[in-house]
């Protein structure tokens, strides 16, 4: 029987709770119609990110790559292919310098918007984070689009997150955004490589427009816009992580006064718990590059493997008492590469864990103080994150009033 109306139906508990029905280290079976294997561990993850044994090209299902990550996109590569094409983004996304210059950009877009948050009667916050950063990061990558622009932008970068793991609407709403800004950005870098558009030299928007792939030719103007579009779209996404701070601190509200007083050690301890605790991905997935197995399970040569990241974050042997909110499980024990795994697992620098990663922890721990530092209410509403919704989000978006 197919896995795929339980996936649809269970969500992110459904590896685990197939896992937990079977006696062995892994599970199989069909998804969609192709075989799969789901492993759990440390242990699956590095055999996972061995090359020698899962291989990426080919393994994204289309309707990911239209909406999520973009066709020809670095997720797709493998090997010397994949390394080269990824230092352009640990160029970009991981030197502390761009992690400070990038977390600086949206502080200033906060304040900046924060004036209009006051004078609201209600302001989703899910919306409003979005909104700060697609302002900063769009004009950190070279960008600089008009006020106008900003909330049609915001709104399809989130939708392209949104819709990817749905038949419904918002898988064609992810859809049209994808095709719609793949075009806008085929055209800017069309412009930046005829000189008719200066592009600030070092920024997203000129190293992906000038970068050769190891064959010394340019990438296709679809192919560098999909890649200036996987610059943008995962800083974006962290308003889901934004959010969730919000409705951490709502529920454990003995963490704010920490944060509030700028107690930097926690709000690093705060975020990894935010990411942890939270759902985002619920797995990633893989092809087996031969005839191979893992504990004792045999994996057919082509067959999809999908390590649970869901249930390596919740898993008791590796994070006591997972099912609690437990910031200060980080404080003393930062995680290591195979344990804490919500972006992926293994070093960002040689493998396909997300090397923007470090963004996301530079601007989670900025706005987690600044949340736990303001003043506003939380009046009724839907705070419940449906399991079965993937990705996941706060019903209400986390609706805020009288925000100072």
């Amino acid at each position: 029987m197919d896995a795929l109306p339980a996936l649809l139906r269970e969500g992110y508990l459904w590896l685990p709770h197939r896992r937990s029905k079977e006696s062995g280290a892994a599970t199989r079976g069909r998804l969609a119609g192709l075989r799969f294997t789901g492993v759990e561990g440390s242990d699956a993850l590095r055999f996972f990110y061995d090359e020698n044994n899962i291989r990426r090209s080919g393994a994204m299902p289309e309707p990911i790559l239209s909406t999520l990550f973009g066709h020809g996109a670095v997720h797709t590569l493998d090997g010397e292919e994949h390394r080269h094409r990824k230092a352009v983004f640990t160029h970009l996304l991981m030197p502390p310098e761009s992690v400070a210059g990038l977390t600086a950009a949206v502080m200033r877009s906060w304040e900046a918007e924060r004036p209009a948050w006051a004078g609201r009667e209600r302001v989703v916050l899910f919306d409003a984070s979005a909104r700060v950063l697609t302002r900063a990061v769009s004009g950190w990558a070279g960008l600089d689009p008009d006020e106008g622009e900003i909330d049609r932008l915001r709104d399809d970068l989130v939708a392209m997150v949104d819709g990817f793991a749905t038949a419904g609407p918002r898988h064609w709403r992810a859809r049209a955004a994808r095709y719609r800004r793949e075009r806008w950005l085929s055209g800017i870098v069309r412009e930046v490589r005829a000189g008719t558009l200066a592009a600030r030299e070092g920024t997203a928007l000129e190293v992906i427009a000038r970068h050769r792939d190891r064959d010394g030719v340019l990438l296709p103007e679809r192919v560098a816009a999909v890649e200036v579009l996987n610059v943008l779209r995962p800083t974006v996404a962290i308003c889901w992580f934004v959010t969730y701070a919000a409705h951490a601190l709502h529920f454990w509200p003995q963490h704010r006064e920490r944060l509030a007083a700028g107690d930097t050690a926690f709000a690093t301890a705060f975020q990894h718990e935010v990411r942890r605790y939270y759902p985002f991905a619920p797995f990633i997935g893989g092809r087996a590059a031969r005839d191979t197995g893992w504990a004792g399970t045999p994996i057919p040569g082509g067959s999809m493997v999908l390590p649970d990241l869901y249930g390596q974050n919740h898993d008791e042997r590796v994070f006591p008492r997972p099912y609690d909110f437990r910031p200060e499980r980080f404080v003393e024990n930062p995680p290591g590469e195979w344990d804490l795994v919500p972006q992926g697992a293994g070093d960002p620098e040689t493998g396909h864990r997300c090397p923007g990663e470090r963004i996301v922890v530079g601007v989670l721990e900025a706005l987690s103080m600044r949340l736990a530092a303001s003043h506003y209410r939380v009046p009724p509403q839907n705070l419940h994150i449906r399991a079965d919704r993937i990705p996941a989000r706060v019903a209400s978006g986390f609706v805020v009033t009288s925000f100072s």
